[in-house]
């Protein structure tokens, strides 16, 4: 009885798996008639707006018990494969394979897009100004240690702009080749995996040399390669490099995040819940730093960071990043916006861009 029982289940399985196949069908002829009435749209194939909405009413629409996570990792490959349909998408990140942008670039573009890594932020910057690739994919904050300047410093000569942010949950394992602890006598990684263990590595790890290595990456590599070294890295990586995990999640901070830009050459649509950035050198005066912020305070804008580097080409004078909720072509932003260039020697839009939703998958900056 159970076996019949199990056999009908199964047919029910396969007649809507073959529902869901038609279904996929049905949507990828819409999909390649929507490219074609796009032809010649200024506005371009990637729309990170419309691919928020829909993650947005799918989970809000979602009755259960299929989990709103997996609706999300499954509607971004069909995503990933139907704009590659239009037009095959490549996207250009601060790599080695199994970094953790690697896994932030997946994130957001799915496993369709021709995902190239590059061995520094400014060459990915360069691939997508010259045209080689669609989009890049660069590191630019994490929650527990702070701001990559280097992502900060590309956007002061370059034109390109933010299309969309990729916030990325933070997981770190300590991996080797062997899986025994007794077995290591050193352990490598980038030094912000590093810094993010500081706390675990100094009560368990306490007698072990660190060393910095260019990416978790190529600890990963390193370690696949020694028994004796213990890389700091992701389960992506160890799957990749078949390492073995000594020991799991030992980052410090259970709550920590790395923030990814997406930079393009066109600033995507409004989405209705939006993020803007800017940058902006000001005039060296008294109270300046008040006036600064003033037009945003007035007018109840939320400041969502803001980030100061010194200029190279002057001493002592900033330049300053600002995130800010909302879009510029909103008429309080702009206004806002205006009235702070009045202070300023030279004030750039790096772009208005979604708010990212959490990713759920384990990673890090560069890494």
């Amino acid at each position: 009885m159970a076996e019949e029982q199990l056999k009908q289940l199964r047919e029910r399985i396969d007649l809507i798996d073959n529902q869901i196949l038609d279904l996929l069908n049905q949507r990828a002829e819409v999909v390649l008639a929507v490219g074609k009435a796009k032809q010649g749209d200024e506005r371009g194939f990637y729309v990170p707006s419309r691919e928020k909405a829909i993650y947005e009413r799918l989970t809000g629409n979602n009755p259960g018990p299929f989990p709103n996570d997996a609706v999300c990792k499954v509607f971004r490959e069909i995503i990933s494969a139907s704009l590659n349909m239009e037009l095959p998408l490549q996207v250009a990140f601060f790599g080695p394979q199994a970094t953790f942008t690697h896994m932030a670039a997946m994130q957001q573009f799915g496993l369709s897009a021709q995902l190239v890594p590059l061995k520094s932020i400014p060459a990915v910057f360069e691939e997508v100004e010259r045209g080689r690739a669609h989009y890049g994919v660069v590191p630019v904050e994490n929650s527990t240690e702070g701001v990559v300047n280097h992502t900060l410093d590309m956007f002061i000569g370059s034109e390109l702009k933010v299309i969309a942010e990729i916030m990325l949950e933070i997981s770190h394992n300590l991996l080797s080749k062997t899986g025994r602890v007794e077995m290591i006598s050193k352990i490598v990684s980038h030094p912000q995996p590093l810094a993010q263990c500081r706390h675990w590595l100094e009560t368990n790890m306490a007698d072990t040399p660190l060393l910095d290595v260019a990416s978790t990456a190529a600890a990963a590599q390193l370690a696949a390669e020694d028994e004796t070294v213990a890389a700091i890295a992701s389960q992506a990586a160890a799957i990749q490099y078949g390492l073995q995990v000594v020991k799991a999640k030992i980052e410090d901070n259970p709550h920590n995040f790395t923030r990814f830009l997406v930079i393009g050459r066109k600033s995507p649509e409004q989405s209705g819940d939006d993020k803007t950035s800017i940058m902006f050198s000001i005039k060296d005066e008294p109270g300046i730093l008040y006036r600064m912020l003033e037009p945003f305070s007035r007018r109840q804008i939320n400041l969502a960071k803001i980030e100061s580097r010194p200029m190279k080409q002057k001493a002592w004078e900033y330049i300053f990043f600002l995130d800010l909720i909302g879009h510029v072509a909103d008429r309080d932003i702009a206004d806002a916006i205006e009235e702070l260039r009045t202070h300023c020697h030279f004030l750039k839009v790096l772009g208005s861009y979604p708010l990212a939703r959490s990713g759920s998958q384990s990673g890090d900056h560069q890494a």
